[in-house]
């Protein structure tokens, strides 16, 4: 029997939790019926989808319904953006910043195509967008700001309260990909005047291909996906029952463990950090420092004068997997946009990694890693 992977990319999906996998069996198997049936097996699915709905809603402090089931945060971020660009056709601009994810990037950039003006902000070098900037840029053709809470490749957490604040002011409507932040932080779309939320279940310890968008009562957004009457007219397509099940189960529950797992997670990448710097000097952390401006679990690191693919490649043979810091393309690798972004050095940018850890890490996986990291780089 071949030994139990050293998983260390909990940022780019996670296994599904046992509890979770339980919740959802029932409706894998005697409980199939199509919610829209109007008997009694298909009553039942309906009415346990509206319970899934209301517990969410209850979490992020949101009306239950304002929660649309979907296919996953792609599908969110896709529909946010262009959902609200074609319900505005008299406003024709977007905001938008370098370091968010393809699915926000590649939608706005189809917008283009069709004619309207995005711009796309400047980071620091941590991360960091100028909310004087952002505020400056809002005009009365703007139709939508979206800015996600959390980056994906280098932890960076937006100060989304302020950002909030001001699109309320100006009266533009504002959507955040909170994938990866969802699980680890309280989010409060009233407090924080989000009109439009992102997430994934896979990041939580739930199932892939089932997500949520959080659509305020008070924003106009047309439909991406036509045909039935589901999702209260505005997403088409037979409800994938037991995956909002699994979804709703996996968000309680990290909810209820979110503040243990947070400090668990911190301390174990502080261990981590401190350990690979004091034995490669020629290693710098991309994005915040590790605290309370960084999520939990992340460690984007660049190692000088190192190819951080074939590290990936070399670690991956010893049966650890971590994340590249770059983006292939069909005929090339180059580094990721959030790097290029942040302005990492020429020397280092290459040599980059994404380590993440989560629930099921332990300080003996460290070990391991730290060993075989050090061992690799110093060859």
């Amino acid at each position: 029997m071949k030994n139990k992977p050293l998983y260390f990319d909990y940022a780019s999906t996670t296994k599904i939790r046992q509890e979770v996998y339980e919740a959802m069996l029932p409706y894998l198997q005697e409980e199939f019926g199509n919610p829209s049936s109007l008997y009694t097996i298909g009553i039942r699915n309906k009415k346990i989808i509206n319970q899934c709905r209301k517990t969410i809603a209850s979490l992020i402090n949101a009306e239950s319904h304002e929660i649309y089931f979907c296919s996953g945060g792609s599908e969110a971020n896709n529909w946010a953006i262009k959902g609200v660009a074609f319900a505005h056709p008299d406003k024709r601009e977007i905001i938008t910043t370098k370091i968010e994810h393809p699915s926000v990037l590649n939608s706005c950039r189809f917008l283009e195509k069709l004619g309207y003006i995005v711009t796309y902000l400047d980071v620091d070098a941590e991360g960091f967008v100028n909310l004087q900037e952002l505020e400056d840029k809002i005009t009365d053709n703007t139709c939508l700001v979206s800015i996600m809470t959390a980056n994906n490749e280098i932890g960076t957490i937006q100060d989304i309260q302020a950002i909030g604040e001001i699109c309320a002011r100006k009266g533009v409507h504002f959507h955040t990909d909170a994938i990866q932040a969802i699980s680890h932080l309280p989010i409060d779309v009233k407090q924080l005047k989000i009109d439009l939320l992102s997430f994934s279940a896979h990041k939580f310890y739930g199932p892939k291909g089932i997500g949520c968008l959080y659509i305020s009562k008070n924003t106009k957004i047309e439909n991406l996906i036509h045909g039935g009457n589901q999702e209260r007219e505005k997403r088409a397509g037979t409800e994938n029952v037991a995956y909002i099940v699994g979804m709703a189960k996996a968000i309680e529950l990290s909810y209820r463990e979110m503040y243990s797992d947070n400090v668990r997670e911190r301390d174990l990448s502080q261990l981590l950090y401190h350990r690979l710097k004091d034995a490669i000097p020629d290693m710098r952390l991309n994005g915040p420092e590790i605290g309370n401006r960084r999520l939990p679990g992340n460690l984007n690191i660049s190692f000088k004068h190192v190819d951080g693919s074939q590290l990936c490649f070399e670690l991956n043979e010893e049966g650890i997997c971590v994340s590249t810091g770059s983006a292939c393309h069909s005929d090339r690798i180059e580094p990721s946009h959030v790097l290029q972004a942040i302005k990492v050095p020429d020397d280092y940018i290459k040599g980059t990694i994404r380590i993440t850890i989560g629930k099921d890490t332990t300080e003996e996986e460290i070990d391991k890693l730290t060993e075989a990291i050090i061992k690799r780089v110093k060859k």
